[in-house]
């Protein structure tokens, strides 16, 4: 849902199957903004955003956490790890996102 509605939005979309394949295309690509699943195969969220933080240009890339989980200590550890937000999933509408998306990427 999100790839064609961020697809329609005129956004280019690169999708990874899991933790680890989504660290290894970000570090390759260098995409402006990750949207990024706490909950994921292979490497957890959490983890594979502190792997992008060991990277040169991962340190200061944008991005935005998705998760279900409600989760302060992990919005906290998130935000410690300077992400542009941590968003519970059931709190927001694919316009949020959009919204927050363009707001990310205009700053």
């Amino acid at each position: 849902v999100l790839d064609e509605k961020f697809g329609k939005e005129g956004y280019e979309i690169l999708d990874a199957s899991n933790g680890q394949s989504g660290l290894a295309m970000a570090i390759e690509h260098h995409p402006d903004l990750i949207l990024l699943d706490l909950v994921m195969p292979v490497m957890d969220g959490m983890t594979m955003l502190t792997e992008l933080r060991k990277d040169d240009w991962g340190k200061t890339a944008k991005v935005i956490i998705l998760s279900n989980l409600a989760d302060g200590a992990k919005a906290v550890e998130a935000k410690e790890q300077r992400t542009e937000d941590y968003m519970v999933k059931s709190d927001w509408t694919i316009h949020d996102l959009v919204a927050k998306v363009k707001e990310s990427l205009s700053s």
